[in-house]
């Protein structure tokens, strides 16, 4: 009941804004150790899985990266107690929609140690205990990180487990806890790929918000700059085959003026750093050594890899529907210098964030401006996009009245 009571207590912004800066130091004082942790699990971990492999690294880079993402949730406003919507009724009631805490919040995610920081910071200012349940192939990571946390809560005289939590359980172990959890859940967030996420889905007894998979689709329209195309495409696939808004598909117009000499040069530049190419039968014509796409499975997958489908379609409209069936609703762009047609298409596509004429790298929350966040929503309920302290909260109605009664 200790634990229960404390959670739900509204802590002033001083206060976490003190643990916050306890976590900033103690980050910095225990890096060698943090890193040290790290190693242990590289050194279990088969680096043949390239994009889990780089999630899972730790170097100083990372730790000066956990260390900012603290300070900057520390020097955003307090998301709580915010007042949405106020309103006098003419019978003399007086109300106020707030914002309030969620209340217990658990993350389900692989690999990223920087998401045990990220995924706290948000919760803890925004009044939220989370229970991280993080894979077993960063455990070591995540432990040390934990204690981390506990440290600087103890410091300001918190109960550690009544905030922060790191839950060691096995798949069927994490199952009934889905099912019968020793505590009210509020919201779960998993953070993964499709087979997690319908694991949750399918066990869950409170909200789920899922972080969903890339997939992310590029049209180059017929109007496009093509140089700028090609530096939008090569950033949006190679900078980071392991984030989730990096880019699998990519349609070509076959009306962009010189489209075969371009197609071809596009295979040329994928080619030239290290992407496979799959194609589909338009362009396969064009690149007939190409390996042609057999199962229409792959145009739902996330590659997660050096890998790329090319296609090709007649219009916008077409690129519209096919992005619409198989991208999975994270990231879209356009490349095109005709902005009614880019706004035709943003407008249409269903996808959290789209593009004209950048790189869908750039879904990420300290990129857009939200700073750190818990993850990347795919859902439309209750928020969409990058899950940042903002979104880390529900509301409340308070009513204030003087005898009303209903009549």
């Amino acid at each position: 009941m200790h634990k229960k009571s404390e959670k739900m207590k509204l802590l002033a912004k001083d206060i976490k804004n003190k643990v916050l800066e306890s976590m900033e130091r103690i980050l910095d004082e225990e890096r060698e150790a943090i890193i040290a942790a790290n190693k242990k699990d590289l050194d279990a971990f088969d680096s043949s899985d390239r994009a889990m492999y780089d999630r899972l690294v730790v170097n100083q880079a990372k730790v000066d990266g956990m260390i900012q993402a603290v300070k900057e949730v520390r020097g955003q406003d307090d998301p709580v107690g915010k007042v949405k919507s106020s309103r006098e009724l003419e019978n003399g009631l007086k109300i106020l929609n707030k914002t309030a805490p969620f209340g217990t919040i658990m993350i389900i995610y692989e690999s990223r140690p920087d998401v045990t920081i990220e995924a706290s910071v948000l919760a803890f200012k925004a009044n939220n205990k989370i229970l991280l349940k993080g894979g077993k192939e960063a455990w070591n990571s995540n432990k040390k990180l934990e204690e981390c946390w506990h440290r600087a809560l103890k410091e300001n005289g918190l109960e550690p487990e009544a905030w922060v939590q790191l839950l060691n359980m096995n798949r069927q172990e994490t199952q009934e806890f889905l099912k019968n959890p020793p505590e009210k859940l509020d919201l779960i967030v998993p953070r993964g790929g499709e087979r997690l996420i319908q694991f949750v889905k399918d066990h869950a007894r409170c909200a789920v918000l899922v972080s969903g998979r890339g997939n992310n689709f590029l049209y180059v329209n017929k109007d496009a700059d093509w140089n700028k195309a090609l530096k939008v495409i090569i950033n949006a696939k190679t900078d980071k085959i392991s984030g989730c808004n990096a880019l699998d598909k990519i349609l070509i117009d076959k009306n962009i003026s010189g489209y075969e000499t371009k197609v071809k040069e596009l295979e040329k530049e994928l080619r030239q750093n290290s992407v496979e190419l799959l194609v589909d039968e338009n362009i396969k014509k064009v690149l007939p050594d190409a390996s042609l796409v057999e199962e229409e499975s792959v145009w739902y997958e996330e590659f997660l890899a050096l890998k790329a489908v090319i296609g090709a379609v007649d219009n916008v409209d077409e690129a519209i529907d096919r992005i619409n069936k198989y991208s999975g609703g994270h990231s879209a762009c356009i490349l095109t210098e005709d902005d009614t047609t880019a706004q035709a298409f943003m407008e249409q596509i269903d996808s959290a964030a789209v593009y004209q004429n950048a790189s869908t790298r750039f879904t990420d929350g300290g990129q857009m401006g939200v700073g750190a966040e818990l993850a990347i929503s795919t859902d439309k309920l209750h928020h969409r996009g990058p899950l940042g302290l903002e979104q880390l909260v529900t509301n409340k109605y308070y009513v204030y009245g003087n005898g009303q009664v209903r009549v």
